[in-house]
């Protein structure tokens, strides 16, 4: 598997991490889209600096039949890689309150909870609802790059 830069958008796999095309064609233009690359596109992720020692990975995806394989893990890895190249220090990433699997996986990868939007999530047109739990909340956490 590769992972390289693309300005070629895969928006239906970035959907199904965020359900907001708006939000995303908003994030998309601030940052970088890497996608990891198995004779097709299987993961991807958007990488935003927000100032010289702060990046956020504001999206990551990977596709439903490659999930369980560690691809995210891979993502998440090539993306701290990244940002410490760039000399940020600091590496941020949200996801829902729903979102069980992502909260553990974030935080196998060194992540640690930084905070909570209450209610971020109520604005979207459509009720986003995993295992059974409605998400309202976005779960911040945060990675010191060392």
């Amino acid at each position: 598997m590769n992972i390289e830069e693309t300005e070629n958008y895969p928006y239906e796999l970035l959907l199904e991490a965020d359900p907001s095309i708006h939000k995303i064609r908003e994030y998309v233009q601030k940052g970088k889209c890497f996608i990891a690359v198995d004779q097709e596109v299987v993961g991807v992720y958007i990488l935003v600096t927000h100032t010289s020692n702060k990046a956020e990975i504001m999206n990551i995806a990977v596709k439903e039949e490659e999930r369980g394989r560690g691809l995210g893990k891979q993502l998440i890895q090539d993306a701290l890689q990244r940002a410490k190249e760039m000399g940020v220090t600091s590496v941020e990433i949200g996801t829902g309150n729903s979102s069980i699997a992502q909260l553990a996986l974030y935080q196998k990868c060194g992540f640690r909870i930084c905070g909570i939007v209450q209610g971020f999530f109520d604005d979207y047109p459509e009720p986003i609802v995993e295992d059974g739990i409605r998400c309202r909340d976005m779960i911040r956490l945060s990675y010191q790059v060392s």
